[in-house]
């Protein structure tokens, strides 16, 4: 059977278009949390329940990304990529028709393991089709449609939540339009490094003719490292959506439309980052890239902690926003080139886990320190934290790079 070609435009915006369902898991309804609040203010603890709206999809990536990622690596990648799509536009929108917190919580977290799907058999699906540099770039490009999808799904589901905050669950219904897409353009790559038994059904044991087992190194330091970093940058970086609308509307009184537009203006300027990072990855190593995205989204958090109006905390997202856009696709392409294929899907997959766990742990964290600093001190101590480990990563970054370099990778 004749299969696509990964090169064709159409299964290119196929791919990137299907990323975008991974950004509005938790952006789409952001506006709307305020509103929320207000709607279920007759239940105990309402803030923080509301809160876990956003992020409990979190949750439940953490839970089903390390279960994706052994079924792309075991059955294949395409067929957990439609059930997944399909199990997005359902439970995302459900949001729309509940009236219980309980209940909508419910439908949030089987959107978070239709998410988890969704996240790992594409990114896999790109790190199979493409290599190199082409990989590179590529990936850059599917962090900045990310980023753009972010820009029109926040910018969106704050105007719908300045109408009624059930509107922005609507969004999650465009899973379906690009359902059919998925079905006729994509296909299984054919995978050649797996991991398989040679031994004789007849004795049990190996022939001459035949290869023995053979077990793909596991670059554990490497891990140790991107998994870290995407923890830390996921809590830090989340006090954006979770926070920022309850920031804004005490420093300036900001409605629910100002918010997704303030979002949605980090989320433009890491999608511009991003769609330079192939350019840039051509000229630094990943752990001087990781350092430049720490110095910006440090500088960025501590110009939003020292703002006075609507317009500097701008300024300061957008600067935060940069370093978003070289981060994630750095830590998913340096992760990709040092995986073994018949290890990709699990790895890509465990790379997920950690971003939404710190996604689900940010408000955990965020919460009870804003109580007690104040959220302009929280936005300070982060960006103060973040330009620190900038430093540390740009004076040892030799030493990093050679102590997670995978000497079993080409």
């Amino acid at each position: 059977m004749k299969t696509a070609n990964p090169d064709s435009l159409l299964v290119k915006i196929t791919l990137l278009v299907t990323s975008t369902l991974t950004v509005m898991s938790g952006a789409t309804i952001a506006p709307s949390l305020p509103a929320m609040r207000a709607y279920f203010s007759g239940v105990e603890n309402v803030e923080y329940w509301v809160k876990l709206v956003l992020t409990v999809p979190a949750l439940f990536i953490v839970i089903g990304a390390p279960i994706s990622g052994l079924i792309v690596d075991r059955l294949g990648r395409k067929s957990l990529l439609v059930a997944s799509t399909i199990l997005y536009g359902f439970a995302g929108s459900s949001g729309f028709l509940l009236n219980s917190i309980g209940h909508i919580l419910m439908g949030r977290a089987f959107l978070g393991l239709a998410v988890a799907g969704v996240m790992t058999s594409a990114t896999t699906l790109i790190a199979d089709y493409y290599i190199g540099q082409a990989r590179a770039s590529f990936m850059g490009l599917q962090a900045a449609f990310m980023a753009f999808g972010g820009v029109l799904f926040l910018s969106g589901g704050g105007f719908l939540a300045d109408l009624n905050w059930r509107l922005p669950f609507l969004i999650y219904l465009s899973a379906f339009i690009i359902l059919p897409f998925i079905v006729v353009l994509l296909y299984e790559p054919r995978r050649t490094n797996v991991e398989i038994d040679t031994v004789q059904e007849s004795g049990g044991f190996a022939s001459d003719s035949v290869l023995p087992i053979t077990r793909p190194p596991f670059p554990i330091k490497l891990l140790t490292l991107i998994y870290g970093v995407a923890l830390l940058m996921q809590v830090i970086f989340y006090l954006i959506p979770v926070q920022l609308p309850f920031y804004l509307q005490t420093l300036t009184k900001a409605s629910a439309t100002q918010s997704g537009l303030a979002i949605a203006f980090a989320t433009l300027f890491s999608a511009f980052a991003s769609m330079l990072y192939g350019r840039i990855k051509a000229r630094l190593h990943f752990v001087s890239i990781l350092a430049l995205a720490f110095a910006l989204i440090g500088i960025g958090y501590s110009i939003i902690g020292l703002g006075k109006s609507y317009e500097q905390v701008l300024i300061g997202l957008a600067v935060a926003g940069l370093g978003l856009g070289f981060l994630m696709p750095n830590l998913t392409v340096w992760l990709s080139a040092e995986s073994p294929e018949a290890l990709r899907g699990r790895l890509l997959g465990g790379l997920t886990t950690f971003l939404f766990l710190g996604q689900f742990l940010s408000p955990i964290v965020s919460q009870p320190v804003s109580q007690q600093v104040g959220l302009g001190s929280t936005y300070r101590l982060a960006g103060g934290l973040l330009l620190l480990l900038a430093l540390i990563f740009q004076g040892m970054r030799r030493q990093i790079a050679v102590l997670t370099a995978n000497p079993a990778q080409p």
